[in-house]
């Protein structure tokens, strides 16, 4: 039984630790939210003018574009870190298939460039 206990013993730390990690979270916001607002204390700050229309209007599908192009070139650097920490293991066959990789990302990033998507006109 004290096999068991000790076999476990790692995920009650982890499963108490979230837990008050997760209290903490709760509680954060009634410590620091703003007490007497003010027009200044609540004022747009994050982008540096005021709000001038809804939330909720449509946006140019561009936007998206260029969150999906993120996306692909930030998966692309997520499989360079692994590759890099096994280069010297891998050999020619791991080289080139990133290699080849790349070029694919490489030819798709010409394509995007030259259909004018990175364009904000």
């Amino acid at each position: 039984m004290d096999q068991l206990l000790t076999d476990y013993l790692p995920l009650a730390v982890f499963i108490g630790v979230s837990l008050a990690f997760m209290g903490i979270l709760m509680l954060a916001p009634f410590l620091v939210a703003v007490k007497n607002p003010d027009p200044e204390k609540v004022s747009a700050y994050e982008c540096g003018f005021n709000a001038f229309d809804d939330a909720r209007m449509k946006f140019d599908v561009r936007f998206y574009l260029v969150a999906i192009l993120f996306i692909i070139f930030d998966l692309e650097v997520a499989f360079l870190f692994p590759w890099a920490v096994v280069f010297k293991d891998i050999g020619v066959y791991g080289f080139w298939s990133m290699m080849l990789f790349l070029g694919v990302l490489t030819v798709g990033f010409i394509y995007e460039w030259r259909k004018g998507a990175l364009e904000w006109d």
